[in-house]
């Protein structure tokens, strides 16, 4: 099953238009798998599941701190408890973890795009 998403966006912005059955589509590109969303790009995740997160895991995302406040975390069909050593890592370089489930994550990503927020996400595929 696929879910449809739309927001309004800069040009050149990505967003999740749809998502489910293991695959994102942004507009007309479709990545399957996990993925890692920045405004801009947006990278294949090798995460299949919230046991295969490490802090190493959000390297990408600490990587570009300078452009991002925030990161919504979609941990797949439902939320679990974020370790505090993930919450550390990122605070460390001045980035807010919010997790939620996937669906959440690809509804609230386009919401904080359209409104010019810094914000990148890393999702799970559902």
């Amino acid at each position: 099953m696929s879910i449809e998403v739309s927001t309004m966006v800069a040009e050149g912005s990505k967003m999740v238009t749809s998502y489910g059955d293991g695959l994102f589509r942004l507009g007309e590109e479709t990545i399957t798998g996990s993925i890692l969303m920045f405004p801009e790009a947006v990278y294949s995740w090798n995460v299949s599941s919230a046991d295969d997160i490490l802090v190493e895991s959000f390297a990408p995302i600490i990587e570009a701190a300078e452009t991002v406040e925030i990161l919504l975390l979609g941990m797949g069909n439902r939320l679990t408890r974020v370790p505090m050593e993930w919450r550390q890592a990122l605070k460390e370089h001045g980035i807010v973890i919010e997790p939620m489930d996937t669906g959440a994550a690809c509804r609230t990503y386009n919401v904080l795009l359209s409104e010019g927020r810094r914000v990148a996400a890393a999702i799970i595929a559902v």
